[in-house]
Order: C-alpha cells, then sequence, then structure tokens
C-alpha cells in the first residue's frame, strides 16, 4: 500500500481591496505570497534603509515574499510605496495569517458593489 504525502503549501493567493495603479494605470489586485524564511527576517534588518527607518522593514519584507502581482513577476519596496494603506494593512494581516497562522479576519472589500465583509482565510491542514 502506497503512504499518503504530506505536503507543504508554501505560496497563498490574495487579492488586494483596492489595487496597485501601474505606470499604464492598470490596477494590479490578484497576487501570490510566499512564507517568509528566517534570511528574510536577516536580510530584511540588513538593508540600509530599514537601519534608517525601521519603519521601512514592512515594504522590504513585503516585497520579498509577494511572489506576483497582477502582471508583475517582480515586487520592489519603492513599487509597494504606491499602495494605498489600506491595502498595506490587508497585507501584513494576510502575512501574519500565513507565517503565524492565527485565527484571523481579514476585512475585505466587494470591487463592484463596495459591500465590506471579512474573510476567514482557511490555510492548508485547517478543519
Amino acid at each position: 500500500m502506497g503512504r499518503k504525502q504530506d505536503t507543504l503549501s508554501t505560496e497563498f493567493a490574495f487579492i488586494l481591496p483596492r489595487g496597485l495603479i501601474d505606470s499604464q494605470n492598470r490596477v494590479h489586485r490578484h497576487g501570490v505570497m510566499r512564507l517568509a524564511t528566517a534570511k528574510d527576517e536577516i536580510l530584511v534588518q540588513q538593508e540600509r534603509k530599514v537601519q534608517e527607518n525601521p519603519a521601512y522593514g514592512v515594504l522590504v519584507m513585503l516585497a520579498r515574499v509577494i511572489t506576483r502581482l497582477g502582471s508583475l513577476n517582480s515586487v520592489s519596496p519603492d513599487l509597494l510605496e504606491g499602495l494605498l494603506l489600506h491595502d498595506i494593512a490587508y497585507l501584513r494581516e494576510f502575512y501574519n495569517r500565513i507565517n503565524q497562522q492565527g485565527n484571523v479576519q481579514i476585512p475585505t472589500q466587494c470591487p463592484h458593489c463596495n459591500t465590506q465583509y471579512s474573510v476567514e482565510l482557511k490555510l492548508a491542514g485547517e478543519s
């Protein structure tokens, strides 16, 4: 009999409440975030901008773990500076949720009717 192989999900899809508008006025809302590693934490602390302003660490970390945002395959801290605070707050909660597996309700808004509601993220292996 074959054994069931356990798998570890390391990437998670998300949809930003508002989205990032690029230089061609395209809105990027759908993205993928990977789990953070110890190396990510170390490299964020070594960044000059983070040493000058610790609050910048959030943008550096998010840029490291977001593997895709819309049609963008690369995300930089400078690019994330263009996000509205509502989207940054969403990404911070999403990051904490996937990395710490807490029970967080993520506030979101329907892009069509603007109805606001909360979504509880379900991760692989949770019941």
